[in-house]
């Protein structure tokens, strides 16, 4: 290329500013919010939106996973940030839902419980991050910056033998097995959960033997107990 083909700085100038401030203005990561607490979607969306494109602000996590899917390949989120107890469908869920809809989406998850339970089943759901609803916005920010990075983020308020045990095995439920145990949480009988997941009564009630014998339990309020404290069910 002769140097009388290679443009002059005033002329890098003149196109950048037809082109306009998108031209130079890098693309801000998008971020959907889902907290069934109004007041604090909103205000996540307000502390957010001046470095963030927040895409959404749903109550719930089927909510959530609508605005993904229907936001085409190029408009996926960058980012899902979402309460663990939600209606209609957990954060933890949700993450497992989101990782096979939109892998690149990383998941936080923000929640009041720091118990080694709840941390466990949502890095095994596919989240990137946990954080408590306690934490100071700064460590939000950081949380974020982590794990749009590729890393995983952990708040400072979990204390390090929680740590140690979300190590831990615990047994593994189908997807299926995972659904079922949350309508039984509900209170749902078998024909309503047979209606909810469109099975029938006998393969509801099916499931339902099978989550029992691989947690090891022998009653409805126990397998309630267990979907709460693993955050597999709203409070």
């Amino acid at each position: 290329m002769s140097l009388a083909a290679i443009p002059n700085t005033e002329t890098i100038e003149r196109a950048t500013k037809a082109l306009g401030p998108q031209a130079v203005r890098p693309r801000r990561s998008r971020v959907v919010i889902a907290d069934d607490h109004l007041l604090m979607a909103q205000g996540l969306a307000k502390l957010m939106e001046g470095d963030f494109e927040v895409v959404g602000v749903v109550g719930n996590g089927r909510e959530l996973l609508d605005i993904v899917e229907s936001s085409g390949p190029l408009g996926i989120p960058d980012l899902a940030l979402m309460d663990v107890c939600m209606p209609e469908l957990n954060g933890v869920e949700t993450a497992r839902k989101l990782r096979e809809l939109a892998p690149n989406c990383k998941a936080i998850l923000i929640s009041m419980h720091a118990q080694p339970e709840f941390i466990r089943e949502a890095f095994r759901a596919g989240a990137a991050g946990y954080l408590l609803k306690l934490s100071a916005a700064s460590e939000l920010m950081t949380a974020i910056t982590e794990v749009l990075a590729g890393r995983l983020y952990v708040g400072d308020g979990i204390a390090c033998n929680t740590l140690a045990s979300c190590m831990t095995s615990a047994p593994i439920l189908s997807t299926r097995q995972r659904e079922v145990l949350g309508l039984v949480a509900e209170g749902c009988s078998a024909k309503e959960i047979a209606e909810r997941l469109h099975i029938s009564v006998k393969t509801a009630q099916f499931h339902k033997t099978g989550i029992m014998s691989k947690l090891q339990v022998h009653t409805t309020a126990e397998l309630t107990k267990y979907a709460l404290g693993h955050g597999l069910a709203s409070y």
